[in-house]
């Protein structure tokens, strides 16, 4: 108890320090999970919203293989794009591995099947009443698209933050990829592994409460929001 009390207090001595170290550490992880989370976004939004709407041959294999990779292992992912981003494999001579590019790639796999599969289920929802009086009344395909979306805001906020939170706090797989190189690959998840493994609790707890802090305010922002948006929730 008393080594975790005495880290916890040099934990929180470096965050009010605004230690360097911890600041290029949190930049990084948010600069990385950011870009993969508005590479997921424009993939996955779109994708959402065809499957939410429309019925075609072959769609109830899609929708499984989407809510399959909802619960992709990550450290599956992981192995999986290094072996295409060696020097052995397919993707070798584009030289990502052990890079940012190669951590966005495996991020933006993971967050993707979930904001599809969160979309879908949102847009899905709403009356298909709702969208023939859209084309009654004239409405051009954009105004319809932007209509559903602004119906299923709720969802589509739950969506954005569920595979925001399943990137930043990913560890397994941007450590296969990414190699926790100091500067350019170390990220939250990854320093507090190295940090934890080389007794430094101290500087391990505070990427520990920065990444809580930053996991619970993804989620605070989702629920007031949605206060916002919805008046039932006000």
């Amino acid at each position: 108890m008393e080594i975790f009390l005495n880290g916890l207090r040099q934990a929180l001595a470096l965050i009010m320090s605004l230690d360097p170290s911890l600041i290029e550490i949190v930049r990084l992880s948010l600069a990385i999970s950011g870009l993969a989370l508005v590479i997921s976004a424009l993939l996955g939004l779109p994708a959402g919203l065809f499957l939410g709407l429309k019925d075609f041959p072959g769609k109830r294999m899609v929708v499984a293989l989407v809510y399959t990779g909802m619960g992709l292992p990550p450290v599956v992912v992981g192995l999986t794009i290094y072996l295409l981003l060696s020097r052995q494999g397919p993707l070798g001579d584009l030289g990502w591995l052990f890079t940012s590019r190669a951590m966005i790639v495996t991020q933006t796999i993971l967050a993707l099947p979930l904001i599809i599969g969160f979309t879908m289920t949102a847009i899905a929802a709403i009356p298909s009443a709702l969208i023939m009086q859209l084309r009654s009344l004239g409405a051009t395909r954009r105004q319809v698209v932007l209509t559903l979306l602004y119906e299923a805001r709720s969802g589509v906020l739950a969506a954005l933050v569920a595979g925001f939170g399943a990137i930043i706090s990913e560890v397994g797989s941007v450590l296969i990829v990414g190699g926790n190189i100091e500067h350019k690959t170390r990220v939250l998840t990854t320093a507090i592994v190295l940090e934890t493994r080389k007794g430094n609790f101290s500087l391990a707890i505070a990427l520990g409460i920065i990444l809580l802090t930053i996991t619970f305010s993804a989620n605070w922002l989702l629920l007031h929001l949605q206060g916002h948006l919805d008046p039932r929730q006000q």
